[in-house]
């Protein structure tokens, strides 16, 4: 290690030495700046083992402080500057005057960092380069270079013709032109410049690697080039291939972190249109904007988002320009020159600080359009009375708090207006005089309680949604669309009677009645008026010969007026309302009726499709969810042979009528849960094109005949009461999911599931065999249930974390993650922020700041994979405020996933949601910071998230800091629900209440919940938890302090285990007395690579993980009532699981890193997860230890992994068990594993399938059973032996090499956890009397 002063480089990629974290010490204003070479292109750190022993000659390590400047750091250095690069994307050049780890500390601080010793500790954090990263020289990118500029010495021949010979000239490709130099290796001659735009580029076939370029017009000139290298040829044939196809003059140059132009472009003088966006340009010097004026046909600039902070005035000389975008620039002024500018058509300068405007820009009389949108106007610009010609004022995302229509009257040129955003709270009409010449007018999120625009007589499109209106007064001459929801409309004035109008929406008001001159307007095709107070529905309107879409759900509707005619009604949704019954002729009369939603009312039966036996009806979606409807239906159903989907869940169903069910042959989605089914006919094998089977929550005993339906994807009968499968020979190969858990007497064969193999997520869960343990499993007070369900995507974008038992076992921990459209993120977060939950309580017991860093932590950890995606993410963890008291309940979430809390029946919001329409504060800093919100209220039409874990390329707009909240239970909390943003956009959070209330079983309520939210019209996907909270008030008792040496992890359920062994793959030993468990092997610090994020923390000595020394409190068991929850067998999961890249497309492309063939998966990534502590418990007595020890027993397969935690079967296929050690931190990952990767932690309450003894040996499939040894051949260590080995086990390592494992070895059980442990020693070791050492193997889940 090289010192130099009090600065030093370290030219390895390691942590500090003693020497530099005694230079950290004391002073928070010190730390160090990771710089990379300039050599190499930009790419993250490695991760893990490997990348730590591996020297890094390209990262130096350099000490400095905050005051420290670029220029001292290069003076030091000998460097000609330094670099920096945000989230992986552009590099910019440092000023000399700028400070490197003060930028470092002021990014950590506005993600939310608070602690200045704590921001000390992350910027020493290489892992932060993902995020920020400084070079030592400009990073070389090859490919960059490719697309700006081509150049070489190549043979040369001008012409077709053989008078001109081949010569050595220097060749240069750059923007549209071949540059062809008249001297070999020199540019000072005379330089031929060929146009390529139009022209051709073809392959000499007579030659190797030559290539023929030829201009366009009829006086076009011909160069041949041949090249030396096939490489060479390929690169500038491509290039130039994209050049001669473009049919007007362009160059892309944006996002390539320029600073000049290059220098060879100027010899373009055909250009036209110059994209320069995304880069650094600079404003004076060679290849400067300065020199933008040489291309004299340029008509279209744009050079946004380049950081300028001045409007370069030498703009205005280039006279040609009709087009200049100048947003996102810090422009606060706009010079007198924009007037020489007189054929500009098109100025964009939105994103600025700008308050004013030149009245010289009143001169350009062909601008037509003008974008001033997200600066910082007051009021709207008198100058654009004299621009005649524009048509729109843009002028979202300012401060105009008041309008005057009189100065709109003055601008007769105007049409469209764009005052979203902005904060207005009155619309002044104070002149009689009607503006007659607005057409649109767009008022969309702002602070209007009233608004009257009855002298826009012509107003033809009105959006006003989001603001605070009570009244709403229009004219009615040229109305078209009127867009007024989520308001507090009570009325709506529109005079005359809009007979122009064709689409309304009201929805989300205070309406109790439909105005009646809606009635009236004769070409209405669709009315939203969704929760609203509405009581009836006019029968003129249901009549109405124009209304094709009526969306009328959530109102307080008794009944619906019959039908009079036939009417062209294609879409009904009338769900949540009061109705008993549906009008007798709806089915007859609407024969274009496609769509209807009748859920969550009273009906008991639905009208017949039509009055004869043959029946038109044309209805393609049915849901009548949560009705009281029977098995009769069935036969009224069997008229709508154009069936695809049908909800009929929760009602009354005793049975399907068989016959009924065959007619109904191009049903694609049937739901039929909830009801009292005990079989389902066997004619559904006729819906040859059925794709998905819902059927949870019934008793059926009797699987259903559709494994022989040639397109079915999903079968879902969970929670019922199979005992057996009949399976055909061979299963559909479109076979995706199997949902099976529930069904507590259900039995597999081993050929059964061999046959499931193929299928990418199969759930079953365990045989019920009550051990001795199983009552000390049941004093655990949190017990959950959850349901993930992909609606209509190709993947399922929500991962799940629920630990029973987390730190000391009487703790819980919960967790939701939703990635809108990637997967992997919340994959990732499902798997790291248990772990850094862990890691972060041994620092703090404060609830903010623990919880804030938890998130934060994870925000860094997503590596690359957070650069780009991201995902909402909800974090519930409950434990004991102080020694002796309650529990209490601490809630963190960023995005929009939510947390409900049911405290004595009603609900508590735990959360916030952090999204631009639900938070006027977040708007406004989303605001300040000058981020373009696009009108569907998404930051750069990215995400409609302020807050979210990765997407760091929208920092400062999206920032990872959490909302935390922490609540004391009591006796009166019931349970707790988390949900993600498509659960509660349909489930109100007193309805989720309810109907968790109404069921027994967290599991199966949160299917429940699922279900209704896709039966109301859901396409997305769905998460829910559910937690019951068996808290009473004599729920806690008071313990001894937790031991310093214990590590934090979830306590196992005691109960006997199948574990998977594996020779070459020692455990981890823990020895258990009856006093404490202690660990020998230090905390694992595998992380993901740098492709996906590191995944765990190697930021804090393994000393921190030492508990903290208070006195805790153990929950007492309360007794469980007959109307409390009670665990129903939970789910398990056999996954070959196959992903996408969770980009922004739904295809099914292959996860980088994850290797898919049939069933067999492997990912190649290390997950590192949830390294929580152990907390012991001391057996009943050494008898009964060794008792258990004896009749435990253990079996090898080959092809599977098996771990029973959560009372689930875990299968993992296709892995070598080698593959498998991972750190004790993986235990959290035992148990039900979802499609997209969702864990549970250990449960207490159940036993994993049996595996027969009978089972013949494969080498292929799920189970692979070898003979098992007798329990009489295991070792008993005699009580005076018993210190002497406990000496040599805890100077032993956990990875013992040279010792041989017998074939078939037996397993020992702890105490604790119930569990069979595989041996990692030659002989099992039994404790005899008094003795409690037990040897554990770790399994690990990894089947991502």
């Amino acid at each position: 290690m090289k010192r130099n002063g009090s600065r030093s480089c370290v030219t390895r990629k390691t942590r500090f030495g003693s020497r530099e974290r005694d230079w950290l010490k004391g002073d928070t204003q010190r730390g160090c700046v990771c710089l990379y070479g300039g050599t190499v292109d930009p790419q993250p750190p490695a991760s893990g083992p490997q990348a730590s022993s591996t020297p890094q000659t390209d990262l130096q390590l350099v000490l400095c402080s905050t005051s420290t400047t670029v220029e001292e750091l290069c003076a030091q250095r000998n460097g000609q500057g330094l670099y920096v690069q945000l989230h992986g994307d552009l590099l910019r050049r440092l000023d000399p005057s700028e400070r490197p780890l003060q930028m470092v500390y002021d990014y950590l601080t506005s993600m939310g960092y608070a602690d200045p010793v704590r921001v000390q500790h992350e910027a020493a954090n290489s892992d932060l380069s993902c995020m920020i990263r400084f070079y030592s020289g400009e990073p070389v990118n090859a490919d960059q270079q490719e697309r700006t500029l081509l150049k070489g010495v190549f043979s040369v021949r001008k012409g077709k013709t053989q008078l001109h010979k081949w010569a050595e000239r220097q060749v240069i490709l750059c923007g549209t032109c071949l540059i062809v130099a008249s001297v070999k290796d020199s540019l000072a001659g005379k330089m031929h410049i060929l146009p390529l735009v139009g022209g051709k580029v073809e392959e000499v076939k007579r030659r190797q690697h030559c290539l023929m370029f030829s201009s366009a017009g009829s006086q076009a000139q011909t160069y041949f080039v041949n090249f030396d290298t096939l490489a060479d040829y390929q690169r500038w044939h491509r290039q130039a291939s994209k050049v001669v196809s473009q049919t007007v003059s362009v160059v892309d140059l944006s996002c390539y972190s320029l600073e000049t132009v290059p220098e060879y472009l100027f010899y373009c003088q055909d250009l036209t249109h110059l994209n320069l966006r995304h880069n650094f340009m600079r404003l004076q010097g060679p290849g400067s904007l300065l020199n933008l004026p040489r291309f004299s046909q340029l008509k279209s600039l744009n050079i946004s988002h380049n950081r300028l902070g001045v409007f370069p005035e030498c703009v205005g000389e280039i006279l040609s320009l009709t087009e200049l975008n100048l947003s996102c620039n810090n422009l606060h002024t706009v010079p007198v020159q924009i007037g020489n500018l007189q054929s500009l058509q098109t100025l964009c300068l939105d994103g600025n600080h700008l308050s004013s405007l030149p009245e010289e820009l009143g001169d350009l009389s062909q601008l037509n359009s003008l974008g001033l949108s997200f600066n910082n106007f007051s009021h709207v610009p008198t100058v654009l009375e004299k621009l005649c010609a524009v048509d729109k004022l843009a002028m979202a995302g300012n401060r105009v708090e008041s309008l005057e229509l009189s100065t709109l009257a003055r601008m007769i040129h105007l049409r469209n207006i764009d005052l979203r955003l902005n904060g207005l709270r009155c619309v002044k009409c104070e002149t009689p005089d009607p503006v007659s010449h607005v057409t649109q007018l767009d008022l969309r999120d702002n602070c209007l309680d009233s608004l009257d625009l009855s002298s826009v007589c012509n107003l033809e499109t009105l959006h006003c949604q989001r603001n605070q209106l009570g009244t709403l007064t229009l004219s009615g001459f040229s109305l078209r669309m009127l867009h007024a929801g989520s308001n507090r409309l009570t009325t709506v004035n529109i005079y005359p009677v809009p007979n122009h109008l064709t689409h309304m929406d009201l929805s989300q008001n205070l309406l109790e009645y439909i105005p009646a001159w809606v009635c009236d307007c004769r070409k209405i095709e669709m009315l939203d008026l969704q929760h609203n107070l509405l009581f009836e529905l006019p029968s003129r309107l249901l009549n109405s010969l124009s209304l094709r879409k009526l969306l009328t759900g959530n109102n307080r509707l008794q009944r619906v007026p019959d039908l009079l005619d036939h009417i062209p009604l294609e879409a009904l949704d009338l769900q949540h309302n009061k109705l008993s019954e549906l009008p007798e002729s709806l089915f007859y009369k609407a024969l274009n009726l496609k769509y209807l939603n009748v859920s969550a009312n009273s009906l008991e039966s639905i009208p017949p499709s039509s009055q004869s036996e043959e029946s038109l009806s044309t209805l393609q979606e049915l849901y009548l969810t949560g009705n009281s409807l029977n098995e009769n239906c069935g036969a009224l159903l069997v008229g709508h042979q154009n069936l695809r989907i049908l909800h009929i869940a929760y009602n009354q169903l005793l049975s399907f009528p068989a016959s009924k069910l065959s007619k109904l042959e191009l049903l694609e989605e049937l739901n039929l849960s909830g009801n009292k089914l005990k079989t389902i006919p066997s004619t559904v094998s006729s819906c040859k094109r059925l794709h998905t089977l819902i059927a949870h929550s019934n008793q059926i005993t009797v699987f259903p005949e559709i494994l022989n339906l040639p397109e079915i994807k999903l079968v879902d009968l969970s929670c019922n009461e199979l005992t057996e499968i009949q399976l055909p020979d061979s299963l559909p190969a479109t076979l995706q999911e199997l949902d099976l858990t529930g069904n507590s007497s259900l039995t597999l064969e081993h050929k059964t599931l061999n046959l499931f193999s193929h299928i990418t997520t199969l759930k079953l869960d365990q045989k019920s065999a009550p051990t001795p343990g199983d009552s000390l499993g049941s004093s655990t007070l949190w017990k959950h249930g959850y349901s993930e369900m992909r609606g209509q995507r190709n993947k399922l974008c929500v991962s799940v974390l629920a630990v029973d038992r987390f730190g000391d076992g009487g703790e819980g921990c919960y967790g939701i993650f939703d990635g809108d459209r990637n997967e992997e993120v919340p994959r990732l977060l499902q798997c790291t922020m248990g772990d850094v939950l862990c890691e972060e309580l041994q620092h703090s017991c404060v609830d903010t700041v623990y919880m804030c860093n938890t998130f934060l932590t994870s925000h860094r950890k997503l590596g690359m994979a957070g650069q780009k995606l991201g995902a909402s993410a909800l974090l519930c963890y409950i434990q004991t405020s102080e020694p002796g008291s309650c529990f209490s309940l601490t809630v963190a979430n960023v995005g929009t996933c939510q947390a409900i809390l049911c405290r004595d029946g009603r609900p508590v919001q735990l959360s916030k949601v952090f999204s631009l329409e639900n938070s006027t504060e977040e708007m406004e800093r989303v605001k300040v910071n000058k981020a373009i919100i696009t009108e569907d209220n998404k930051v750069s039409g990215v995400t409609c998230c302020s807050r979210l874990l990765g997407c760091s390329y929208l920092s400062p707009w999206v920032l990872p800091k959490p909302w935390v909240r922490t609540e004391l239970l009591c006796a009166k909390d019931e349970f707790l629900i988390l949900g993600n943003r498509a659960l509660f956009e349909q489930v109100s959070y007193q309805e989720a209440v309810h109907t968790v209330q109404a069921v027994r079983d967290p599991h199966a309520a949160a299917k429940k919940l699922c279900s209704l939210a896709q039966s109301y019209g859901c396409k997305d996907n769905i998460g829910a938890v559910v937690v019951s909270l068996q808290v009473g008030e004599d729920s806690c008792t008071c313990e001894p302090p937790v031991l310093n040496d214990e590590l934090r992890g979830p306590t196992p359920a005691p109960m006997p285990v199948s574990v998977t062994p594996c020779p070459s793959d020692s455990g981890n030993i823990s020895s258990s007395s009856g006093i404490g468990t202690e660990f020998s092997s230090e905390t694992s610090a595998s992380e993901v690579g740098s492709e996906a994020g590191s995944t765990a923390s190697d930021e804090h000595p393994s000393s921190g993980l030492a508990s903290r020394p208070e006195r805790r409190c153990s929950p007492a068991p309360t007794r469980t009532l007959p109307g409390v929850f009670q665990r129903q067998p939970s789910s398990a999961t056999f996954s070959s699981n196959q992903s996408d890249n969770g980009l922004d497309s739904d295809d099914e492309a292959p996860l980088e890193g994850v290797i898919s063939n049939g069933s067999k998966l492997e990912v190649e990534v290390d997950i590192h997860c949830c390294a929580f502590q152990l907390r012991p418990g001391a057996p009943e007595s050494p008898k009964e230890l060794n008792l258990e020890n004896r009749n435990s027993k253990m079996r090898r397969q080959n092809s599977v992994v098996v771990s029973a935690t959560n009372g689930c079967l875990l299968a993992v296929c296709g892995r070598e068990n080698g593959d498998l050690k991972k750190s004790p931190s993986t235990s959290s990952l035992f148990g039900k594993k979802l499609s997209n990767g969702s864990v549970v932690a250990p449960e207490d309450s159940h036993n994993i399938i049996e595996v027969a003894l009978e089972a013949p040996k494969k080498k292929s499939g799920y189970f692979t059973a070898p003979a098992q040894q007798d329990p009489e051949d295991q070792l008993i260590v005699p009580p005076g032996l018993e210190q002497e080995v406990r000496e040599q086990l805890k100077g032993q390592s956990l990875l013992v090499s040279g010792i041989s494992t017998p074939p078939t070895p037996t397993c020992v059980k702890d105490p604790l956890w119930d569990q069979p442990h595989p041996p990692a020693f030659t002989s099992t070791l039994v404790p005899g009397p008094g003795l409690a050492t037990v040897l554990q193997q770790e399994v690990y889940d990894t089947a991502l």
